[in-house]
Formats: structure tokens, C-alpha cells, sequence
């Protein structure tokens, strides 16, 4: 009998130490799944973190290229001598303008039959579109404000000049003062619009 109660509490002994053994199996397990499931979770909030900083930090510099870039073209701008350089340029081109526009009068007069108003009045427009593309194409090498500065001119130009282009040719008497005084004048004009198209614009 003492045997068998030797046995029994062997197994017993057995039985508490294996439910004990199981029992800390079963919680190392689900330590180690929980341990692997707040790693994922703190790995994600970190993760989330690094993504909406690096977008924060894209988004910031983006605005800051474009602020460098908006205060590159107001500066520009307001230096007096970006301004000055280009007046003096373009008051070059248009004064150069006055002169080859009264050469032309007088050779619309001289050479040409002018009493076919319509081929006159197209020969007239083809060649102030040649000298306005030929100066337009010149101010495509100077920027104001960041942009070209042919992006200030006005395609209303041309009209203008060949209003006075067609008043000079048929005026009768002749009068090459009154010409290049009307022709100055409409240059003089078209220089203000384009001041004005660059400080507005």
C-alpha cells in the first residue's frame, strides 16, 4: 500500500508539475505573440510618423521654392537698375523703329503704286509684322519679373503703327517732318503701354 501511495504521489507530482509546465508554456507563447504584436504596432506609429514628416518636409519645401522664386521675380523687379537697363534697351529698339517706319513711308511713296490701297495696305502689314516679330524675338533675351520681356509686348502695336504708316502715305502734300513726328509720337505711346503692361502685369 505504501508503494502505491509512493506511485500516486509520484503522478501526481507528475500530473501538477505537467499542468504547471503547460500553463507556463502556453504564457511564454502568448508573451511572445504579444511582444510581436505591440513591435508591429509601435513599428507602424513610428513608420506613420517618418511618412507624414517626410510629406510635411516635401510640402515645406516646395512652398519655400516657390516663395524663393516669388521673391527672386520682386526683387528683380524692384532693382532700379534691372528697370533702367531695360528702358534703355527698349527706348533703342523703338527709336530704331521710328527710323526704319519713316525710311519705309517714303519708300511705300516712292516705289510702290500706291493707289491700289488694298496691295498697298498688305504691303504695309506684312512689313510692320516683320520689324514687330524681328524686335519681339530681340526682347526674348531679357527677362523682368521672371518672365520674357516679349511677353509684355502687345500685338495692338502693329495696328497702330500702320494706322499712322497709312495716314503718312496718302498724305498729300508730302511732309517728311509731319511723318516723323506722327511716327515718334506713336512710338512714344507704344513705349508707355509697354511700361505700363510690365508693372501691371
Amino acid at each position: 500500500m505504501e508503494e502505491l501511495n509512493g506511485v500516486t504521489g509520484v503522478a501526481e507530482h507528475i500530473g501538477n508539475l505537467g499542468f504547471m509546465v503547460v500553463t507556463a508554456a502556453f504564457f511564454l507563447v502568448l508573451s511572445a505573440l504579444m511582444m510581436i504584436a505591440c513591435f508591429k504596432w509601435f513599428k507602424n506609429i513610428i513608420n506613420n510618423m517618418l511618412d507624414s514628416n517626410q510629406n510635411m518636409i516635401s510640402d515645406l519645401l516646395e512652398e519655400t521654392k516657390s516663395q524663393n522664386s516669388m521673391l527672386a521675380d520682386l526683387s528683380e523687379a524692384l532693382k532700379p537698375e534691372t528697370q533702367l537697363r531695360i528702358k534703355h534697351t527698349s527706348n533703342a529698339f523703338f527709336d530704331l523703329a521710328v527710323e526704319k517706319v519713316c525710311h519705309l513711308i517714303h519708300q511705300v511713296k516712292t516705289e510702290n503704286h500706291i493707289a491700289d490701297k488694298e496691295a498697298t495696305r498688305q504691303k504695309i502689314r506684312t512689313m510692320l509684322l516683320n520689324l514687330h516679330d524681328d524686335r519681339k524675338s530681340k526682347f526674348d533675351t531679357y527677362t523682368y519679373r521672371g518672365r520674357r520681356l516679349s511677353s509684355y509686348v502687345n500685338p495692338e502695336w502693329v495696328d497702330w503703327v500702320q494706322s499712322v504708316f497709312e495716314q503718312e502715305v496718302y498724305r498729300d502734300p508730302e511732309n517728311d517732318n509731319l511723318a516723323h513726328t506722327n511716327v515718334e509720337t506713336v512710338y512714344g505711346k507704344i513705349k508707355l503701354d509697354l511700361y505700363h503692361r510690365m508693372n501691371e502685369l
